[in-house]
């Protein structure tokens, strides 16, 4: 990848241009440490003699060729391109990103004023002089453990470290001693000097400076830990729970202790109940291992980590929900947190805040439940558990799930037909799958249509009884059926029963194109439904209607079809 003579003209032509042009780059890289972009620079550095590169903002460093006139930005990354040379998402640069400069090692060009991206260099105050590598091994060595140890972590916050927090000098420990070294202009010893392991932790420490890092003991909840009560006050408990919200410009932070009695059943329980409220996002790392557990969440503008254990019959740990777009300061504060967390002799009392009328069935301790953005009813038609819905249950989902635990994807869907077939991605065996009536039903023989009316509060279906008004919609079309019920939207995708249980239909959703009365609905036919499935290669079950089923055996038969279709 050595440049030919050709690219040596390109060079001397910019750097006479550029005093008089505005300058451009060509854009190779990105990445997201320090440490990272140095090694990628310092290996472009070995194949391109104009390796430049710039911290971008927003956590990114750039990598970059230049400068150039624009004329020869452009024909110098179409040269690149062709050849192979770069990246193929390379691009051009105008510089309007740039600040504080870190490659090559030393340099001092700047596109525009430097910022605080790459943390300075503090610079504090030893009256021992000046170390040799001889003398820093020395002082180095008489370090604790725990002082070996939070080296290693403002190794790790810095983006030079990723290996385990030990104490242990090895060769990943030395290697990303000498990459902070590098950094910062410093001879690369792979040993810090007593001066640089303080500007090192100075540097660690900085970053909560504005927090007011204090330690926070609550003798009810039995914790004390270092907490940022800037960021956080006390708000509330809400058992199992003390819960620390969010203030000034911190308003999305919050702090939340765990603490209360119980065993591994019921921190299964406290683990699957974090998971469902708002203050942790679903995607991220999760993880159960008997006594203890750690989840983390990513998203909405939040990152969230929660963590707790079992010791003898106590469960105790933490939440800490952060902004996104502050890592370094996260992290940080999650190292401390967890390094001063203490368990005390106490647990939250569960009576310690009397019922009120403030309780909602939406809420868990006063913490709101994720909820979906549609929630619609559908049906099993297969003993894998494919399910027959609404078209509309699915339109726009990020996520689908079946009764808000197992997660779905579409199989196939028809929004003229107003019909969408879901299977389910994790094994599911449904207790009954729907039978499709075959023979045509009579006009104003009683139906019941199941399903969930109330966007999936109650667990259970429910049935809605009225009859089957004709065999054909409004406009004459034989593949809808019209019913006279009541529903709510939430019920759209649920069966429509006969009085034998077998299904008629499946209830559509309301388009809005006709204001109707409240009492008539549409149901797409069961014949149309089977011809769907069979062009999946699912074959549907099939009965004729038999003696009419109780009320209670009826609503019995309903609730093991029917399912909560919720899209998030």
């Amino acid at each position: 990848m050595f440049r030919v003579l050709a690219a040596g003209l390109f060079l001397l032509l910019s750097a006479v241009q550029a005093q008089a042009q505005d300058r451009y780059w060509v854009q190779i890289e990105a990445r997201q440490t320090l440490a990272e972009a140095t090694a990628r620079a310092r290996l472009y550095a070995r194949s391109f003699d104009d390796v430049q590169g710039y911290y971008l903002g927003r956590g990114f460093y750039g990598i970059v060729l230049g400068p150039y006139s624009e004329g020869l930005a452009r024909a110098e990354l179409s040269r690149l391109l062709d050849r192979g040379q770069i990246p193929s998402d390379s691009y051009l640069q105008n510089g309007a990103r740039f600040e504080q400069q870190f490659w090559p090692i030393g340099g001092t060009q700047s596109a525009v004023a430097p910022a605080q991206a790459l943390p300075a260099l503090p610079q504090v105050a030893i009256t021992a002089p000046l170390e040799t590598i001889s003398e820093a091994r020395r002082s180095e060595a008489a370090l604790p453990a725990a002082a070996r140890e939070e080296l290693q972590l403002a190794l790790r916050w810095a983006g030079f470290y990723n290996a385990a927090i030990d104490g242990a000098f090895g060769r990943g420990t030395r290697s990303a001693m000498a990459d902070w070294q590098i950094a910062y202009n410093q001879d690369p010893t792979g040993v810090l000097t007593t001066r640089q392991r303080a500007q090192l932790l100075s540097q660690y420490n900085a970053v909560l400076e504005d927090l007011d890092m204090q330690l926070v003991r609550d003798d009810a909840a039995g914790i004390a830990m270092q907490m940022p009560t800037a960021a956080v006050t006390f708000a509330q408990y809400q058992p199992p729970f003390a819960q620390f919200n969010g203030q000034g410009d911190f308003a999305s932070a919050r702090v939340l202790m765990i603490s209360q009695r119980g065993d591994a059943g019921r921190l299964t329980g406290l683990y699957e109940i974090l998971q469902v409220l708002d203050i942790m996002p679903t995607d991220g790392p999760r993880s159960l291992r008997g006594d203890s557990f750690t989840i983390e969440g990513i998203g909405d503008g939040i990152h969230a980590y929660a963590t707790a254990s079992l010791q003898g019959d106590q469960i105790k740990g933490f939440v800490l929900v952060w902004p996104t777009g502050d890592d370094q300061r996260r992290t940080r504060l999650l190292d401390t947190m967890t390094a001063s967390f203490t368990r005390l002799e106490d647990t939250l009392d569960p009576n310690i805040v009397p019922a009120s009328e403030d309780q909602a069935i939406d809420m868990i301790a006063g913490l709101s439940v994720r909820q979906p953005q549609l929630a619609r009813s559908g049906f099993y038609v297969s003993g894998d558990g494919v399910v027959v819905t609404t078209s509309q249950a699915v339109a726009g989902c990020a996520r689908i799930t079946f009764d808000r635990e197992t997660p779905a994807e579409v199989l196939a869907i028809d929004p003229a037909l107003g019909i969408a077939i879901l299977r389910p991605l994790a094994a599911l065996i449904p207790i009954a799958v729907a039978a499709f009536e075959t023979q045509t039903p009579r006009l104003k023989d009683p139906i019941a249509v199941a399903g969930y009316p109330f966007n999936g509060v109650l667990n259970a279906p429910t049935l809605t009884f009225g009859a089957l008004e004709d065999i054909r919609d409004l406009s004459g079309d034989d593949r809808i059926k019209r019913l006279s019920a009541t529903t709510q939207p939430s019920n759209a995708g649920g069966p429509v029963l006969d009085q034998s249980g077998n299904v008629l239909g499946m209830l559509l959703a309301d388009n809005g194109a006709l204001a109707l009365p409240a009492d008539v609905q549409f149901a797409l036919d069961a014949g149309v439904i089977t011809a769907t499935l069979e062009g999946l290669n699912i074959a549907p079950v099939r009965a004729t209607a038999g003696p009419a089923l109780s009320s209670f055996a009826l609503t019995e038969k309903a609730a093991d079809i029917t399912v909560l279709v919720s899209c998030w």
